[in-house]
């Protein structure tokens, strides 16, 4: 790997960590972001959310904050496999993820886990979330991490709300 690709590859997984640390600390914003030239999709779920408004809204609506400001989460990313193509400024990534959490209501536990697949795009310099696709793969007790109206979608049997 040469010179402009490790500090690519340091970037671009930079970023992936960046997204994990802002949604632990419920700043939607922040993740917002992230996307300001991308933006989001979930399997099974049709369509994409785009732009740094409706990412950050995204996650107003779909995640419980809690009375210190935060999710009560530990997002962790694993195993990142990532290809550049320094040439064309773009970038592919997949990874693992596994959320963890705890309340006072909910002892330290894995809640749900999955696969990232993310698209990257470099733009004067700067690496950017084109795609992340997420793919959950596992969930367990998300009571306390994700909204009543999420909750609500879940029950109603709506695919990986």
């Amino acid at each position: 790997m040469g010179a402009g690709t490790w500090e690519s590859h340091h970037a671009i997984t930079t970023l992936m960590y960046r997204y994990t640390e802002l949604v632990d600390a419920a700043d939607f914003d922040g993740i917002g972001a992230l996307f300001a030239h991308g933006g989001i999709t979930q399997v099974g779920v049709p369509g994409m959310i785009e732009g740094p408004d409706a990412v950050a809204g995204l996650y107003r609506f779909s995640n419980k904050v809690h009375a210190d400001g935060t999710l009560r989460t530990r997002h962790v990313t694993a195993n990142p496999i990532v290809d550049i193509d320094e040439t064309a400024d773009t970038a592919t990534a997949r990874a693992s993820f596994v959320v963890f959490q705890a309340t006072d209501a909910t002892p330290l536990q894995a809640i749900v886990s999955g696969r990232y697949r993310d698209r990257f795009v470099r733009i004067d310099g700067t690496w950017w979330f084109a795609e992340r696709e997420m793919h959950v793969e596992h969930m367990g007790k998300v009571d306390d991490h994700l909204s009543d109206a999420v909750l609500a979608l879940i029950a109603r049997g709506a695919p990986n709300a």
